[in-house]
């Protein structure tokens, strides 16, 4: 079987990338003002960036440090926040069987919302495998630590707002939402999910009502899902 060259991957990886580049540098310039007003110099923003590379998680550490919360309370805010990467690891994972522990550690930093979404929805219609998914991962990686470094250098002169920066963070996921329905179940479980975060929202403090409303929907889909076959397997039968 002919395999193609390494360079091929990269191409692939880097062009699939793309996508996730271009909606990160609105909001890491957006971070990396947040970051700078925050007290932090350009290279402890891009030290962030690199170590932790979650934004969601980076805005409330940023915005937790500007309220003067204790170093705790953040680290298990952004622990919480991003248990959902547990969800992602463990869907992903049929996908990277065969890949040793370095290869792995090295494809677990590079899990994002939308990296994940990407890699799934390429995993899953085939012709991709962890060589283009790594290289994706990485590129957006660069990708998002350059843009807050950039933003905590000159950013700090971009006036809140402006350039949809607010409507970013948003319109990126609803763009990778789209694309991953599939069915009226997944439009089901997408609906849900999100009724589900306000409700959550109002009832418990922080924001674990993300990874409370995610787990539900999700479990809910799984559950009419196999609901659903075993119909179709008993209607074929009869």
């Amino acid at each position: 079987m002919w395999n193609p060259p390494y360079s091929s991957y990269l191409k692939e990886g880097m062009a699939a990338a793309w996508p996730i580049c271009l909606g990160y540098v609105p909001i890491g310039l957006a971070f990396g003002v947040l970051a700078h007003n925050a007290g932090l110099a350009p290279w402890e923003i891009g030290l962030m960036s690199l170590f932790v590379y979650a934004g969601s998680s980076q805005f409330i550490a940023v915005s937790m440090l500007s309220n003067g919360a204790a170093l705790i309370p953040i680290i298990l805010t952004t622990f919480t926040v991003n248990l959902r990467h547990l969800l992602m690891s463990s869907s992903l994972a049929i996908y990277l069987q065969r890949l040793g522990v370095g290869r792995l550690s090295l494809f677990a930093y590079g899990v994002t919302d939308e990296s994940f979404a990407l890699n799934m929805t390429r995993f899953r219609d085939g012709g991709w495998d962890w060589r283009q998914a790594l290289t994706l991962n990485h590129t957006a990686n660069l990708a998002w630590i350059v843009s807050t470094i950039i933003g905590g250098y000159g950013g700090q002169f971009i006036p809140a707002g402006a350039f949809g920066i607010d409507y970013a963070l948003p319109a990126m996921f609803i763009c990778l939402l789209v694309f991953q329905i599939r069915g009226g179940l997944y439009v089901l479980v997408a609906v849900l999910s999100g009724l589900l975060a306000i409700a959550f929202s109002l009832l418990f403090p922080g924001n674990a009502y993300i990874v409370m409303a995610s787990v539900t929907a999700a479990t809910l889909g799984v559950f009419l899902l196999n609901l659903y076959g075993k119909k179709r397997e008993s209607m074929e039968e009869s």
